[in-house]
């Protein structure tokens, strides 16, 4: 039913934003919306530059594929990451997979947060 939904509302949403249009008839926010408020924010600067665009690259994966996708540890095996090296390398740039998974859970975080 949901995706039934996306198709008709607007399949560029992302599910809590279409859910939150339906539910408080609050304006949505595309994927794409969302993550670029995100890169507005320049949030990640606390980061090194290789940490930084890998993040930037989750965010246009999330843009336009959606939040699932980017949870998934198979998406550093795939462009654009391929180019940073391979999962492990990928993982150890942000000094563990303890680090990684903080660093994917605060991206999370700041898609969510309200774009005010």
């Amino acid at each position: 039913m949901l995706y039934e939904l996306q198709e008709e509302v607007g399949k560029d949403m992302d599910p809590f934003d279409l859910i939150c249009h339906i539910v408080f008839d609050q304006p949505p926010l595309t994927r794409r919306e969302r993550a670029n408020n995100v890169k507005k924010k320049d949030y990640f600067t606390k980061y090194g530059d290789t940490v930084r665009a890998i993040l930037d690259a989750l965010l246009d994966k999330y843009a336009d594929e959606g939040i699932e996708n980017i949870e998934k540890m198979e998406i550093l095996k795939v462009q654009p990451f391929n180019k940073f090296g391979s999962p492990v390398e990928i993982i150890k740039s942000f000094g563990g997979r303890d680090q990684y998974l903080k660093a994917l859970q605060e991206l999370e975080e700041q898609l969510y947060k309200s774009a005010a």
